[in-house]
């Protein structure tokens, strides 16, 4: 199956650079095995085309149930129905230790809004701080 049966783009690609530092991680140069460029591009192809028909396959399920936004439930659904099962326990945990990320991040707020500072007075201390470094740079301070 290749991208063209869904309608898929050629310019479609994951970061040369991120894989080959999962690829390192997995083959630590202790082993002394190594990763050709050719092998890396083509485990690229392969992993386009994996995400292509998971998400294919999820967008099906998820416009049979009359969904318009394809849930962490179509994907593990998708998974099932194309022989993948076995990924679905690895799936849910990264969605889970995804959404902890999220809901750290959120509750962390924003610096500005939770100083009870205004943007004007927030500006004049950070001009106040550059007239402060700018001195210790110089020496006067």
């Amino acid at each position: 199956m290749s991208d063209h049966e869904y309608g898929g783009n050629d310019d479609l690609s994951l970061p040369k650079a991120t894989v080959q530092k999962i690829v390192s991680e997995i083959l630590p140069p202790s082993t002394g095995l190594s990763f050709s460029k050719e092998a890396r591009d083509l485990l690229i192809e392969c992993c386009v085309e994996f995400i292509t028909l998971v998400s294919s396959e999820a967008n099906e399920i998820s416009e049979k149930e009359a969904k318009k936004t394809i849930a962490c439930d179509h994907i593990t659904k998708a998974l099932d129905t194309l022989g993948f099962g076995d990924y679905v326990p690895a799936v849910l945990e990264a969605a889970a230790q995804h959404k902890e990320t999220q809901r750290v991040r959120e509750k962390r707020g924003n610096k500005f809004e939770d100083s009870g500072m205004t943007m004007e007075q927030l500006f004049e201390l950070q001009q106040k701080e550059f007239e402060e470094a700018k001195k210790k740079q110089s020496g006067e301070a």
